[in-house]
């Protein structure tokens, strides 16, 4: 019966808002914002939930980049929005030690509680600082490179060739979450690769335990602390299924540990100069140089392994479906790169080989194509918010104060989409805009442009994620032509990482040979 009433109440209310609207001819947010006895802004959200991402870049233009935010009494669900540069500046950089994930954070997050992502104080600079010797370790750097190479040409070259033969429909966004699972799961453990991505494009429980677990802390964040907890306690819902996804992840997690800890202890500590992926050197931490870590403890090292697979498959992947579905939308940004390409990796004097693509001095010489990527991830950022929380009161430049422990939200989809920050011509894309007159790639300050997030928080993995999108686009536009399926619709999911709602679904033909 509560329920039943609460329906009404939100039905009477949405009624009387699309009323107000026609008869006052005033903006709708005015009337969407209103806060509610008891409900807060809640009322005013179900209207605007299916273009939620933006509706909240209009509001934030029409408030000067930053707006509170009401939640229903004692939820818990107040925030402060902001996509003002001035204010992300000071949050992530000029006072970054005021500004933490805190400890609501940490409760959403805690299916990786001991992982870079949720570390705050002294554990967050050690944990860091070691994560950014393993990631530019010339071993690790060098296995990144080759496994990419090799999925390239073992996996995604046959699927896109038997695509093209049988003349089917595939989503593409699956594909490149397929391709950035395997290749990640191979750098980050050392197991053989999974071939997720294959002709048969197999379902792979670990993946798909990984999903479920991330749509399960999608949930919490618009839920009451309270219910959500208690859906954990009782084991109900999403909860459950989180949970026994955590257990699915966790058994196949303690065999790489396992065979890891056999393979150092076969080695007794040689170093034979090969390629290392992460888990290893998890694994073989001095703690003695960095403090606060539990190499011998598996939870630390499930944690990490969980954290740096979904940042290295979901956020890549991101990237290149927002990429390609631009790319379909302007076929004269196609043919410039394409030109780049045929420039910088000329054909030779038979007409059909081409120095690799994956080289390193010749992906560097892709400005155009790099400046693509760029302006994808400013409209479409991977990761689409930010969540942070002040340790002490504090003000915003923007004049908001804050109180400790409240919630704040940059919200990185509309940094990149406001025209006070890049212009009239914002919502367009530019490939042009990061290009200098001499040629070069613009710098733009990274509170501008937050797709690698800024400050001492920065992404360490921002160089390898730029080079294997490289590789990928590179392959692909040389050799294929990628058409849109008709009825498509490019609508951002509302998730951790800016998914397409529908999928992409495309149908692809191999490019002819000169």
């Amino acid at each position: 019966m509560a329920s039943t009433s609460l329906i009404g109440v939100s039905i009477a209310i949405i009624c009387f808002l699309i009323l107000h609207r026609f008869l006052f001819k005033k903006p709708l947010y005015q009337f969407l914002i209103i806060n509610w006895p008891v409900l807060g802004m809640i009322p005013g959200l179900f209207l605007v939930l299916h273009r939620i991402y933006d509706f909240t870049v209009e509001l934030l233009e029409s408030t000067e980049l930053t707006f509170p935010f009401k939640g229903p009494w004692f939820a818990g669900m107040d925030m402060l929005l902001t996509a003002d540069p001035a204010n992300i500046y000071y949050l992530v950089n000029s006072n970054f030690s005021n500004f933490v994930k805190g400890s609501n954070f940490k409760e959403i997050f805690d299916a990786f509680e001991d992982a870079l992502l949720t570390k705050d104080s002294l554990a967050w600079k050690n944990l860091r600082k070691a994560s950014q010797a393993m990631i530019n370790h010339q071993g690790f750097q060098r296995l990144s490179l080759t496994t990419t190479r090799s999925k390239v040409k073992d996996g995604l070259v046959p699927l896109f060739n038997h695509i093209a033969r049988e003349g089917t429909t595939v989503d593409l966004q699956d594909v490149f979450w397929r391709f950035t699972f395997d290749t990640t799961l191979v750098t980050v453990t050392g197991c053989d690769d999974p071939r997720s991505l294959s002709i048969e494009m197999p379902v792979i429980e670990s993946a798909k335990a990984l999903d479920t677990i991330v749509e399960g802390i999608v949930y919490r964040h618009v839920k009451p602390r309270f219910l959500w907890k208690l859906q954990s306690w009782v084991g109900v819902g999403i909860e459950k299924k989180m949970i026994e996804a955590g257990a699915i992840f966790d058994r196949v997690c303690a065999k790489y540990i396992s065979a890891r800890r056999e393979e150092i202890k076969r080695s007794q500590g040689i170093n034979n100069g090969e390629s290392e992926h992460l888990l290893t050197s998890h694994i073989k931490l001095d703690t003695t140089k960095y403090q606060l870590m539990d190499p011998i403890n598996d939870k630390f090292l499930r944690d990490n392994v969980f954290a740096l697979l979904l940042a290295g498959r979901d956020t890549t992947a991101s990237a290149l479906t927002w990429f390609f579905s631009f790319l379909s939308e302007n076929p004269l940004v196609v043919t410039r790169i394409r030109q780049e390409i045929d420039t910088i990796l000329p054909r030779s004097s038979s007409g059909h080989e081409r120095p690799s693509c994956d080289a390193m001095e010749y992906l560097n010489k892709l400005v155009y194509l790099q400046a693509a990527l760029c302006e994808t991830m400013r409209l479409c950022p991977p990761v689409p918010l930010e969540r942070l929380s002040p340790v002490e009161s504090d003000v915003l430049p923007s004049g908001h104060k804050v109180e400790a422990n409240s919630n704040i939200l940059v919200f990185i989809y509309g940094v990149g989409r406001m025209r006070a920050v890049w212009g009239e011509d914002a919502s367009e894309f530019k490939p042009e805009r990061w290009i200098s007159e001499t040629g070069e790639l613009r710098h733009v300050p990274a509170f501008k442009f937050l797709a690698f997030n800024a400050g001492p928080r920065i992404c360490l993995g921002k160089q390898i994620a730029m080079i294997q999108m490289k590789i990928v686009a590179v392959e692909i536009l040389q050799n294929y032509d990628i058409k849109v399926a008709k009825g498509q619709k490019f609508e951002p999911d509302t998730s951790l990482i800016l998914r397409m709602k529908h999928g992409f679904k495309v149908t692809i033909n191999k490019r002819c040979s000169f």
